[in-house]
């Protein structure tokens, strides 16, 4: 896929979090994961692998596992998000590259996530990308309606006072992105190998503006596009 100007006249990028911001090698969802299957295995008093089941069949009909909780029993969100993110990040490793290429990208930066804004947080710290970014948008803040809910995207918009014709959002689970073009907003997916963030379609659906196979290269497709030379570092 060839770079597009898609993203020329961008005024503000939108960037999920978890395994796009940092690689999933680090294996923060998979222990959040974990502790969404002891969460539900100990409310329920259920075995844990019918836990697990019910844990993917919440997050496949309802786009996180909290929801189909929230919906389906009435559970109080805070207890959950406290209990599964209550993890180890030290696996998240700090990236001066991309703090160096975030600082030099323009325009107005915010995080889009469904985690709560602790974690989001704490993982943007690990990074050192804090300081790069005016805002996070959580899913306390989405009212706990998750991406690919179409109603967070226009609450994420309207707080934020963001066009979505002059945005563009990056995030690695391919069904995310269609809500997005659905407002206007330039869209990259940030290829993985689960199949679970993989399009449910045969081929690259007509919401993606391009695939990227890693942040950082995408980014300086983006610098290169409009003339920003980032220095090497010597450090």
């Amino acid at each position: 896929m060839s770079f597009p100007d898609v993203f020329d006249t961008v005024e503000t990028w939108v960037f999920d979090l978890d395994n796009t911001l940092y690689p999933a090698a680090s294996h923060v969802f998979d222990q959040i994961s974990r502790r969404m299957t002891a969460f539900i295995a100990e409310h329920f008093d259920i075995a844990p692998d019918a836990a697990l089941k019910r844990q993917k069949d919440y997050f496949h009909r309802y786009g996180t596992t909290l929801r189909g909780l929230m919906v389906e029993h009435a559970l109080a969100p805070g207890p959950f998000l406290d209990y599964v993110h209550d993890i180890d990040v030290a696996t998240v490793e700090a990236n001066p590259e991309l703090v160096q290429k975030l600082g030099h990208l323009p325009g107005r930066k915010l995080i889009f996530t469904n985690a709560s804004r602790i974690h989001a947080e704490r993982v943007m710290e690990r990074i050192g990308i804090t300081h790069h970014f005016e805002d996070i948008f959580d899913i306390a803040a989405a009212d706990y309606l998750p991406k690919p809910d179409r109603t967070s995207y226009a609450m994420m918009l309207r707080r934020h006072g963001v066009k979505g014709a002059t945005a563009c959002m990056i995030e690695d689970i391919a069904a995310n992105l269609e809500p997005a073009k659905a407002v206007g907003m330039a869209t990259v997916w940030l290829k993985g190998e689960a199949a679970w963030a993989k399009p449910q379609t045969m081929g690259i659906p007509r919401y993606i503006d391009f695939v990227a196979d890693d942040l950082i290269s995408w980014l300086d497709g983006v610098l290169d596009r409009r003339g920003i030379v980032v220095p090497t570092s010597t450090t």
